[in-house]
């Protein structure tokens, strides 16, 4: 399987009143097509920056990406990015919203618009492309979120700490829904969570970095003997634990 994205040696350093605070510090990984991997470390570590560096909101200080082996420039990867709290418009509908993100792209077309037509029916929302986000649960404002995502077709899903604002017996249901629709979309997707429950039972790998400046400590293989594996079969199993321990004994390391 060929790598779909490469970071390597990757370092941010901010510049503020204080002098110069380094973020990130070589972060070399490789991201294969179609896998899930989770990104968990302490708070403040740089995890989210990662992400902003690869979606081109932030600019890398030194290091380089590569795109199936060659230097991603211009960003000519298409990139999704979903973030904690939904941004749905609650003066549009939800087929409106749906269509948010290929009308700021320029990508608005007869074709688009079926392919986002079809993402509602396929994942039980199109009975309620004509209702307004007010009158949706929060689960399911954030599935609509997703749909709006995929809409545009990314190469790469990133999902920064997407399911956070949502409480627990919701946020298990969505990560339920929310992996089922990613990987019947083959979506490479990297994930930015506090949650080390989340990122087990999500996750085909978990990365765990250190304290900023962060790198890399640990990087984990997720496999569960599980047939139609899902989030919440996972919690289930007996591995679930063990991975668990492993990751929280790395972290409280720090």
């Amino acid at each position: 399987m060929l790598d779909c994205l490469e970071l390597r040696n990757i370092s941010k350093t901010f510049q503020d009143t204080n002098g110069e605070t380094m973020a990130v510090k070589d972060f070399s990984y490789s991201f294969k097509k179609g896998k899930f991997v989770s990104i968990v470390g302490p708070s403040g570590c740089g995890k989210s920056t990662i992400l902003s560096i690869i979606a081109g909101l932030e600019e890398q200080t030194s290091g380089v990406i590569l795109l199936d082996n060659s230097k991603l420039s211009n960003r000519t990867c298409n990139i999704g990015y979903m973030l904690q709290k939904d941004y749905l418009l609650d003066w549009r509908t939800v087929y409106k919203n749906v269509l948010l993100g290929l009308e700021i792209k320029g990508m608005l077309t007869s074709d688009t618009q079926n392919y986002a037509q079809n993402l509602l029916s396929k994942y039980g929302l199109s009975e309620f492309k004509d209702k307004f986000p007010s009158q949706l649960s929060g689960g399911m404002r954030q599935r609509v979120a997703l749909i709006r995502t995929l809409a545009i077709n990314p190469d790469i899903l990133l999902l920064d700490e997407a399911f956070s604002a949502l409480d627990y017996q919701t946020r298990l249901v969505v990560t339920d829904d929310v992996y089922r629709i990613i990987k019947a979309e083959e979506k490479t997707t990297i994930m930015v969570t506090h949650d080390i429950p989340e990122s087990i039972s999500m996750s085909d790998e978990v990365i765990v970095l250190s304290k900023r400046p962060s790198v890399i400590k640990n990087v984990y293989n997720i496999e569960f003997d599980i047939p139609n594996r899902t989030p919440l079969t996972c919690r289930d199993n007996p591995s679930f634990s063990g991975y668990f321990d492993q990751i929280w004994h790395v972290l409280n390391s720090e």
